[in-house]
């Protein structure tokens, strides 16, 4: 990889670089980063319990919602936070952070933490979060990302694609958007080749086309996005040929996706999670196919069902503490995932790992018997069965589920049978009757965003 050139702010002065204010600050966290990433996990806990008693002091005096629940666990803030009431800090529900909406936000925010603006959540579940952010939240993100290019070897010359939800129409088939550099993430720090944003609401067809047109280095995509993409082109053949790398976000990614990347374009894809009220919360590790926290930027906990935390190998839900947000704390928020964690990594690393990301409660499947599983439909090859662009299941009791297709024609009723056979034996359980319904095109959420199974019960 060749050394990225820094985006200097002095006119005449090329190199070496001196960027501009938000700049130099992404430049000293990345500086940072270098070193805390291999730290022992016992010295990065410790510097995140200092951030924490920071930022409980801050709420417990500036956000009266804070100030009573915290007092209801024994915290005082003239005294170290200790590892008791922390854990007894009840979990802050996403309902509760709904409900209570500016009540969180507090009115003293250090003018050192520069400008406030206000971001929502896609919306997913039918309700959004709106939480407010400071410049100094946004510079973190940035870096976070910026680190996620490094990790995986990104040369900043290259062209980048992005294939994203971009409401205001500024990235419509067939034309996208077109940018001399990576865009704001990266232009206040780093020299960057130009980039191209396509809107995901295209179809396939059309996202396929694009980028045989536009041939990009590099493409960041959704996960379902990209699985799409890639069993078109199995199937069909085309697409890009110069890709080097391919970043997915936002979404569940399925294990196939992985396989077919590798066949199909000989690369590597990496993955990260993320979420827009919180930031980046881990990235895939350069070396491997699990994800390291990112604890420069927030504390992530693992809980079981008694909100103990999870040892390697147990699954729990994820519950957050973004460390730098001073506008709109959100002190051990349940963001409603559930991950599993996993040992320490192999690649030296001290930030700590979480071995797969599950999805939301709305992403279990409630068996007959009333036990719940994480249902994985999309590694099934249903277009072996029939023509079929796309699938959806939706569980409407504990024995029946809704089949949405999107097919080149209406099933017949071997082809029903025969695929609800494929989706029991890959539940594992065949006391379950399907309704099928055909559709033009199953439409993703507000956000973008596209789930193959979603509970309603």
């Amino acid at each position: 990889m060749s050394e990225p050139l820094i985006r200097s702010d002095v006119e005449g002065l090329h190199w070496p670089g001196l960027p501009n204010l938000p700049g130099a600050h992404i430049l000293a966290l990345l500086q940072q980063f270098e070193h805390s990433q291999w730290w022992p996990l016992e010295t990065i806990r410790q510097r995140q319990r200092k951030q924490l008693e920071s930022l409980l002091l801050h709420a417990s005096a500036s956000v009266p919602f804070y100030a009573d629940r915290l007092a209801r666990a024994g915290y005082l803030p003239d005294r170290p936070l200790s590892d008791e009431v922390w854990s007894v800090i009840a979990p802050l529900e996403r309902s509760e952070v709904q409900r209570a909406g500016t009540a969180l936000n507090s009115g003293r925010v250090p003018p050192t933490h520069g400008s406030i603006g206000s971001w929502s959540t896609s919306g997913s579940t039918g309700r959004p979060v709106t939480i407010l952010q400071t410049a100094l939240v946004r510079q973190v993100r940035r870096a976070l990302t910026i680190r996620n290019h490094l990790w995986h070897g990104y040369e900043f010359g290259a062209k980048m694609g992005v294939i994203r939800n971009l409401p205001d129409g500024s990235a419509e088939y067939p034309n996208g958007l077109h940018l001399p550099d990576w865009g704001e993430v990266t232009q206040s720090v780093m020299v960057t080749g130009p980039s191209v944003s396509l809107s995901v609401s295209a179809s396939t067809d059309q996202q396929i086309e694009w980028l045989e047109r536009q041939q990009p280095d590099y493409l960041h995509v959704f996960a379902t996005v990209a699985l799409d993409l890639l069993r078109h082109i199995r199937a069909r053949g085309g697409g890009p040929r110069q890709l080097r790398h391919v970043t997915t976000f936002a979404e569940m990614l399925a294990p196939e996706t992985r396989t077919l990347c590798r066949e199909l374009w000989g690369i590597e894809l990496a993955d990260i999670y993320s979420g827009r009220d919180v930031g980046v919360i881990a990235l895939q590790c350069p070396e491997n196919e699990h994800y390291h926290v990112q604890s420069e930027g927030i504390l992530v906990e693992v809980l079981d069902e008694r909100d103990r935390p999870c040892a390697p190998g147990e699954v729990g839900r994820v519950v957050v503490t973004p460390l730098h947000n001073f506008a709109t704390p959100l002190i051990r928020y349940a963001n409603g995932d559930y991950a599993e964690v996993g040992e320490p990594c192999a690649c030296g690393r001290g930030l700590p790992v979480l071995r797969r990301i599950l999805g939301r409660v709305r992403n279990m499947l409630t068996l007959p018997d009333g036990r719940r599983i994480w249902p994985r439909l999309s590694e099934t090859r249903y277009e072996e069965v029939a023509p079929i662009r796309q699938f959806q299941v939706v569980q409407k009791s504990r024995t029946r589920l809704e089949i949405r297709l999107a097919a080149e024609r209406t099933l017949t009723a071997v082809e029903e049978a025969s695929l609800g056979d494929l989706i029991r034996a890959r539940l594992g359980h065949r006391g379950f009757e399907f309704d099928f319904s055909y559709h033009d095109r199953i439409a993703r959420s507000a956000g973008g965003k596209f789930e193959d199974f979603r509970s309603e019960i």
